[in-house]
C-alpha cells in the first residue's frame, strides 16, 4: 500500500516538474524576485542600522528565510485551479492514493524552494557572504530553511482549499507580506519600537533567520530549538487541517 502511495505520489510530482517546462518564465521569475529584494535592500535602501559588521551577512540569511515565506501563490494556484477544473475529481476516479496530489505539489514547491535557496545563496557569495560556520552547520541552517517552508507550504495549502477559487488565492497572499515584513529578516528589533520589537522576536520567522544566521555565521546554536519547534507546531496545526479538509472534498 505505501509503495503504491509513493508512486502515485511521484507520478503527481511528475506532473508539476513537467509544467515548469511548460511555463519556464513563470519559474524564472519565481526564481529573480528573491534576488530582486536582497539588491533593493542591500544597495538602496541599506538598512544595516545597529548591525555589527557587514550588513550583507546579516540579510542575507533573512532574506533566505524571507523566500521561504514567499512564493507561497504558486501551489495555492494550482490547488485551487485543479479543483474548479475538475482535475481532482477525475483523479479521484482513477486507482490513487487520495492525498497523492497534495503531496506531488509539495514535493514540487520544496525542490523549488530548494534551487531558489542555492540561487540566493549564489548571489550572496558574490556579493561578499560568506558561510563560516562549517560544512554542518551550514547543512544544518539550510534543513531549516526548508522545514520553515514546508511548514509554510503546508499552510498555503490549507488556505487554498478554503478559499476555493484562484481569485481569491490573491487576497489570502496578502496576509504572507506583513508576517514576512514583521521579523528581523531586514532590520534589528532592537532599532525598532519596544512593543514591535517584541512581536517581531516572537515571529517564527524570526527565529528560523536568526538560527540560520547563528548557524551560517559560526556563532552557537541559539534559537535553533525555537527554529525546529514552531514549524512543528505549525505542522501539527495545518497539516491534518490540509488533509482533512481535502478529505472532504470527495465526499
Amino acid at each position: 500500500m505505501t509503495t503504491y502511495a509513493l508512486t502515485d505520489s511521484w507520478t503527481m510530482t511528475r506532473r508539476e516538474l513537467a509544467h515548469w517546462a511548460r511555463q519556464p518564465v513563470q519559474v524564472v521569475v519565481n526564481l529573480v524576485f528573491p534576488v530582486m529584494l536582497l539588491l533593493m535592500f542591500g544597495y538602496l535602501i541599506g538598512g544595516g542600522r545597529g548591525v555589527q559588521g557587514s550588513y550583507i551577512d546579516y540579510l542575507l540569511p533573512g532574506m533566505l528565510a524571507l523566500t521561504m515565506a514567499f512564493g507561497l501563490e504558486g501551489t495555492m494556484i494550482a490547488v485551487t485551479q485543479d479543483l474548479n477544473k475538475g482535475v481532482v475529481d477525475r483523479f479521484r476516479s482513477m486507482p490513487m492514493a487520495n492525498g497523492a496530489v497534495l503531496v506531488g505539489r509539495s514535493a514540487a514547491d520544496m525542490l523549488q524552494s530548494a534551487l531558489a535557496l542555492l540561487v540566493l545563496m549564489g548571489v550572496g557569495y558574490a556579493l561578499g557572504w560568506r558561510a563560516d560556520g562549517g560544512p554542518g552547520a551550514f547543512l544544518g541552517a539550510v534543513g531549516l530553511l526548508l522545514l520553515f517552508r514546508f511548514a509554510m507550504l503546508w499552510i498555503g495549502i490549507h488556505l487554498a482549499l478554503v478559499a476555493g477559487k484562484p481569485e481569491m488565492v490573491q487576497a489570502v497572499q496578502i496576509l504572507v507580506w506583513p508576517i514576512g515584513f514583521l521579523s528581523n529578516a531586514l532590520a534589528l528589533p532592537e532599532t525598532m519600537p519596544d512593543w514591535l520589537g517584541t512581536v517581531v522576536e516572537w515571529n517564527p520567522m524570526s527565529q528560523t533567520a536568526t538560527a540560520v544566521r547563528n548557524l551560517m555565521g559560526g556563532t552557537g546554536t541559539e534559537h535553533v530549538g525555537a527554529a525546529i519547534v514552531w514549524p512543528l507546531l505549525l505542522l501539527a496545526v495545518f497539516f491534518p487541517l490540509a488533509v482533512r479538509r481535502f478529505a472532504r472534498l470527495s465526499r
